[in-house]
């Protein structure tokens, strides 16, 4: 498995990332463990959480119960040297973490110390925000993205405050690097500016959504991260499960993603069906399996620093994996984009 650098932080991480979101809903807790046994096995040396999982589905009775998975498994393996470990601080609006606080000075080292608990560490290796305090105009908000209501003044506040509130994190050992998720161009660049102006730990990486199917990032993200060296940390990589192909033609496997969630998300459309039989056709031109199709094109990206993605069974698990093997040709690069242009942004 290919290593790549997580920023200028000096750490390298596995080009697949394994997400855990499921453990403890629609996984259990030895499905989770078996996941990370086998991950490790074939290379992966990093796993992404987050206070608030699992999400399949979320609710007060479950937020926290993967990084407890985790922490059990660091117990009982004695392997958590052989991982760099991300997960994320909630903020505004969810409701089962500090009732739906924004993330703030004081908040921080309170979460850290509750995921530190829950994983039964005494260092997270990534500790990322989820999303701005701000808004985002991640997961469809795109189509109706209005910034016109944010403070500046107050923002930048805010990303000085909690900077230096990282930068006692750093210090006391609790974390080794920070990094965003659900953040836009500006926003990333305030807050490499204002670590390079002394307020603490410059930014390692950026965690957006990203696929074949989600190309938000090709733009200004991707030259800001090709020119500040923060890379990409992709979720989503096979479009919420529509890559696999299991929803095509009105399928909807029991247990599945969208059984639980309805609409992924807002993912659910016509055209993104059609983008889907798409992007099948030219995985079958050329003789490669969809979603190792999907996962090593993330690969390809200049921009890329992993890729994550979830798997609820062994088999979905080793197929994943099996695309750090797969070299694509400039042939199925140059279809993939002519398909991209075909079906721009289904959903």
């Amino acid at each position: 498995m290919q290593k790549r650098p997580l920023g200028r932080t000096g750490i390298e991480v596995s080009a697949l990332c394994l997400g855990s979101m499921t453990w403890g809903s629609q996984n259990t807790p030895a499905e989770g463990h078996a996941q990370i046994d086998r991950a490790l096995d074939r290379g992966v040396n990093f796993i992404d959480t987050a206070e608030m999982y699992p999400t399949t589905p979320m609710s007060a009775e479950t937020t926290g119960r993967t990084e407890e998975i985790i922490g059990d498994w660091f117990e009982t393996s004695g392997r958590r040297a052989d991982v760099i470990l991300a997960t994320k601080h909630s903020g505004k609006g969810f409701k089962h973490a500090r009732d739906g606080a924004p993330i703030t000075a004081a908040s921080i080292p309170e979460a850290i110390e509750t995921s530190l608990r829950r994983l039964k560490t005494d260092t997270i290796d990534l500790y990322q925000f989820h999303w701005p305090n701000r808004g985002s105009y991640m997961f469809r908000q795109n189509w109706n993205y209005d910034p016109s209501s944010q403070n500046r003044d107050d923002t930048l506040s805010h990303m000085h405050e909690a900077l230096e509130a990282m930068q006692r994190e750093v210090e006391r050992g609790t974390i080794r690097a920070f990094g965003l998720s659900n953040e836009s161009a500006w926003g990333m660049a305030q807050w490499l500016r204002l670590a390079e102006a002394g307020h603490g730990p410059r930014a390692a990486s950026l965690q957006n959504e990203y696929s074949l199917m989600c190309r938000l990032y090709d733009t200004d993200l991707a030259e800001l991260s090709v020119n500040e060296d923060v890379g990409l940390l992709a979720f989503s990589p096979l479009a919420a499960g529509l890559l696999s192909g299991k929803y095509q033609n009105g399928a909807l496997p029991a247990g599945s993603r969208m059984a639980i969630n309805g609409d992924l998300g807002g993912r659910k459309t016509p055209r993104a069906f059609e983008a889907v039989a798409a992007y099948h056709a030219v995985a079958q031109t050329h003789g490669l399996d969809p979603v190792q199709m999907a996962l090593a094109w993330c690969l390809t990206r200049p921009f890329l620093c992993s890729a994550i993605f979830g798997a609820t069974d062994r088999t979905q698990l080793d197929l994943a994996l099996g695309a750090a093997e797969i070299t694509l040709s400039q042939e199925v690069l140059t279809d993939l984009d002519a398909t991209h242009k075909a079906h721009p942004m289904p959903y």
